[in-house]
């Protein structure tokens, strides 16, 4: 049995994947903020969902902000289930605004959620995974991780940073065995974007922006008319390329899954120039071994 931690789980996209993998027959570790106090009914009601199908799920408390938060998890996960196979980073936060409004600050407790998360955990997972000669690491990030939209200026900067780490630490570890896939969302009901906002703490600033500053408050509600209006996409299709891409066989995964069913499909092109341009950066230093994960003997 495969064994699955999935950061982020008490809603949205990281609980429908927490318990799509348990359903897939994965034991997962679905964790979350303070699971007995704050997160108490949603670790209640998800550990109960996974009992109703009969999957094997396990509610752990991690705030991938605190070193010694992803330290106590991991080594909890590793005493009950002996090896993390799937590590699936989904934890995040998003803010909503002209850049300026966010002071530097706000801007680095966003950055601390997803990116530095992120990092903490791949430093407290990898190395078992390298020892092991095997593992995957799921991205949860956006097709704003390649695209710019107006008003969501820090969001978008932590999720082209995030990308970047993943695609580093993708090249650093394919030839250990370790796979490493970024998911690409586009817009659903359930992203942060739409339901758990981050305001600006220097709204002052948006002043001297005249007429412009009047734009945000225009975008997110059309935003929020879009996903009460019956056309936003099923957030289970996210859930579904997870699944999808941890059912996979190593050495057939893609660096990049796009999951955006009402979007421009612009991820997907710059994806592919991405993907061209950097193989051609990998074979100008010689690193070609580096571009696709190898089964380790």
């Amino acid at each position: 049995m495969t064994s699955a931690l999935v950061t982020g789980s008490s809603t949205g996209f990281g609980r429908l994947i927490a318990l799509e993998l348990a359903r897939a027959g994965h034991r997962v570790f679905a964790t979350m903020r303070d699971p007995e106090g704050r997160n108490a009914s949603a670790a209640e009601s998800l550990r109960a969902a996974a009992l109703a199908e009969g999957g094997s799920l396990e509610v752990v408390a991690l705030d991938v902000t605190r070193d010694d938060s992803v330290s106590a998890a991991v080594d909890a996960v590793l005493s009950r289930a002996g090896a993390i196979d799937v590590l699936v980073n989904n934890a995040g936060v998003a803010c909503a605004g002209l850049v300026e409004t966010f002071s530097p600050a706000q801007a680095q407790r966003v950055f601390d959620v997803n990116v530095y998360g992120p990092l903490r955990m791949a430093r407290a997972v990898l190395p078992g995974m390298r020892r092991r000669g095997s593992g995957l690491v799921v991205y949860v990030s956006s097709t704003l991780g390649r695209e710019v939209t107006p008003f969501l200026g820090i969001y978008v900067a932590s999720k082209f940073a995030l990308e970047a780490l993943a695609e580093s630490l993708r090249y650093e570890n394919a030839p250990l065995g370790i796979d490493s896939v970024i998911v690409q969302p586009g817009t659903f009901p359930t992203t942060a974007i739409l339901g758990n906002l981050v305001p600006a703490d220097d709204a002052a600033r948006a002043e001297s922006y005249g007429s412009v500053a009047q734009l945000p408050a225009g975008f997110f509600a059309g935003l929020g008319e879009f996903a009460r209006s019956g056309q936003a996409p099923d957030p289970q299709r996210v859930a579904d390329a997870v699944a999808a891409v941890v059912r996979a066989p190593v050495g057939s995964r893609p660096a990049r899954v796009v999951v955006d069913p009402n979007g421009s499909g612009g991820a997907s092109r710059l994806n592919a120039l991405s993907a061209e341009v950097q193989s051609s950066i990998l074979a100008g230093f010689g690193l070609e071994v580096l571009g696709a994960v190898r089964p380790t003997d």
